[in-house]
């Protein structure tokens, strides 16, 4: 059977309640702004105009995304390869979704709100000090905040070191590349792809 109706839905799973249900915030404090300060990574969903969704890694060192105040950050939109699936989302629909994460904490901060795409100086010169600065920023208007509790990534044990795999034994991304673009030319070296990396971060 496929559920259809929220209706169906709550008959299997109930309600949220207590905590779960009181915990989701409409501005930020000062536990969700420590969290934001000591995360290195965070995913970024958008939808374009068409409904087409879209879920981008954002990384820097900790606290690269700016608190602006309870009701604002600011995400550099470090270089990248130009598609800018996420930017375009966001001129379109506005509606962005955050997912923060601390390595070594199972626990994750989610944020909800609107988005918009800014070149402000008072913006940009937060990050000037970066190798290659960003060229714009994403300004998040907070509309929802709430810590997420620690199941999923307790189950997927994320930051053991027993469940991390060995580089080598994985395809490199210039080799799935070329079989997923039945290309024929010799796969860039997993070593060679990293220093290149390493002179655009």
């Amino acid at each position: 059977m496929l559920i259809e109706t929220e209706l169906q839905l709550r008959e299997i799973y109930g309600h949220a309640k207590g905590r779960a249900k009181d915990k989701q915030l409409s501005a930020l404090e000062r536990h969700s702004i420590n969290f934001i300060d000591h995360a290195p990574f965070m995913t970024l969903s958008t939808y374009a105009a068409s409904g087409a969704l879209d879920c981008s890694p954002r990384g820097g060192l900790p606290g690269f995304v700016k608190v602006v105040n309870e009701n604002c950050i600011i995400i550099p939109d470090s270089k990248g390869n130009n598609r800018l699936d996420s930017l375009v989302n966001i001129i379109e629909t506005k509606q962005v979704g955050c997912l923060f994460l601390i390595p070594g904490v199972d626990e994750t901060l989610r944020i909800n709100g609107r988005g918009r795409i800014s070149t402000s100086t008072a913006h940009l010169k937060q990050f000037s000090h970066h190798k290659n600065p960003p060229k714009a920023c994403i300004e998040i208007r907070i509309k929802e905040v709430f810590l997420h509790c620690a199941k999923a990534l307790m189950r997927s044990k994320l930051w053991s070191a027993d469940a991390k795999l060995e580089r080598s034994k994985f395809p490199t991304i210039a080799t799935m590349l070329n079989d997923q673009l039945c290309l024929s030319e010799p796969p860039e070296s997993q070593a060679t792809m990293v220093a290149r990396y390493q002179q655009d971060l």
